[in-house]
């Protein structure tokens, strides 16, 4: 039976049978010391011989275990008998075993599929993994239901701006921005607490360590709610699940990466301001006036939220009409909806839906869009749905801001932008 690194000390005096990657070769004399990596971490092996192997190469091992202090984990395993399951070539374009921090993002970049045999870079999706299991798991555990909705739509959901044109048999579709359209119809059909875990596409042409164009959007839509506040009420509720999850299953991680997660005292703590007092503070600020929340309004207005609540978070409500999709429900000029900020960046949009039929109708000229073209959307409200709202994470975002990484497309696997389509 197969032993994994992290629990080679429970067969100490033992046998053990081990199999991954050659992390790393030491040769001292006839001696050789090899460190042997797989998914849960490195020990080292000892042979009375010089080896063969390639870094990256493939490898299963048996032998005894003995104690070391000078090996990772206190203990080594003398290998008897040895396998080579898979031999790496010589030319690895990036070294795997070594601190890839001062590496162009674009070089790791370029050369993914090695890269993330690099255990510090593989740890972001493991971080990225509990994200997901603690948003779920909290939301399953409030009711909620998860569905999974069509990626390829015959409308936008924002006003048919920043689409992506997919060729659909005889028909031209488009990728999905979002799935809000499913998430308001489940909530109209009686299902009434839903969210999806999926991804999202926006055919945008920034180039920002900020913006990916395709993304995964942790969403989510609740009925029968009063306002928007009760959103960011649940959201903070999910993100104290979230935190505390990736604090209790990923501290090494965050350790490595020198980070840590607010804890839910904290999060309690998060201020809620309006649209125009948060451009009142950011210009504070920064000294000048400001006509629009930009991203260096977001990085003041967090450090503003520290410096006076001590968390690094704050909701923004309140986003005039003209910022907002058209089914965001109005309150005169302004519109019952919310940013939040985490850390200098937005992570989360959301609010309340416009969820009367006639107001819709009259909503639609307004951003030039038409009954005809929503024919399908509107048959949700023409036939009886309940006040509701909801919102979306970014989970690139929330991971990115978790450990302090520089570019958001270091938290995606395989990141799409304008320039990069591959690996």
């Amino acid at each position: 039976m197969r032993t994994l690194a992290r629990d080679v000390a429970q067969h100490a005096g033992g046998q053990v049978t081990l199999s991954g990657w050659v992390h790393r070769v030491r040769e001292l004399g006839a001696i050789s010391f090899v460190l042997l990596r797989d998914r849960s971490g490195v020990v080292q092996l000892v042979y009375q011989e010089k080896v063969p192997f390639t870094l990256e190469s493939v490898i299963s091992v048996s032998g005894e275990v003995a104690a070391n202090e000078k090996a990772p984990g206190g203990f080594e395993v003398r290998v008897n008998s040895s396998e080579l399951l898979a031999p790496a070539e010589l030319d690895l374009p990036l070294a795997v075993n070594q601190d890839l921090d001062a590496v162009s993002i674009d070089a790791i970049l370029d050369q993914r599929l090695i890269a993330l045999r690099n255990p510090k870079l593989r740890k972001i999706f493991a971080v990225q993994s509990a994200i997901l299991e603690h948003f779920a798991g909290y939301l399953r555990s409030q009711d909620f239901t998860e569905i999974k909705s069509s990626k390829l739509i015959g409308t936008g959901t924002e006003g048919g701006t920043g689409l992506f044109q997919v060729d659909y048999f005889d028909e031209k579709v488009y990728l999905a921005q979002s799935p809000q359209f499913y998430k308001q119809a489940m909530v109209a059909s009686g299902m009434e607490r839903v969210f999806e875990i999926g991804t999202a596409y926006r055919a945008e042409k920034h180039d920002t360590p900020r913006h990916l164009n395709e993304y995964v959007s942790l969403d989510v839509e609740i009925g029968f709610i009063e306002d928007e506040h009760e959103l960011m009420d649940l959201e903070l509720e999910i993100l104290a699940a979230i935190f505390a999850g990736v604090s209790a299953e990923c501290g090494e991680v965050l350790e490595l990466y020198g980070a840590t997660v607010p804890s839910r005292q904290e999060l309690n703590k998060t201020p809620r301001i309006s649209h125009d007092e948060a451009k009142q503070i950011a210009a504070d600020k920064m000294g000048r006036r400001l006509f629009e929340i930009s991203p260096e309004a977001e990085r003041a207005l967090c450090d503003w939220a520290a410096a006076e609540h001590g968390v690094e978070a704050v909701f923004v409500y309140g986003f005039p009409r003209k910022k907002r999709p058209f089914y965001t429900y109005p309150d005169d000029t302004k519109t019952r909806s919310f940013d939040l900020l985490f850390r200098g960046l937005e992570i989360t949009t959301g609010g309340k839906r416009i969820h009367q039929y006639a107001m819709l109708l009259e909503t639609l000229p307004r951003f030039g869009l038409t009954p005809e073209g929503l024919a399908d959307y509107l048959q949700i409200f023409r036939y009886g749905c309940p006040p509701h709202g909801g919102f979306a994470i970014g989970l690139e975002r929330l991971t990115q801001k978790i450990l302090g990484l520089q570019n958001v497309k270091q938290a995606s696997l395989f990141p799409r932008d304008r320039r990069r389509i591959r690996p």
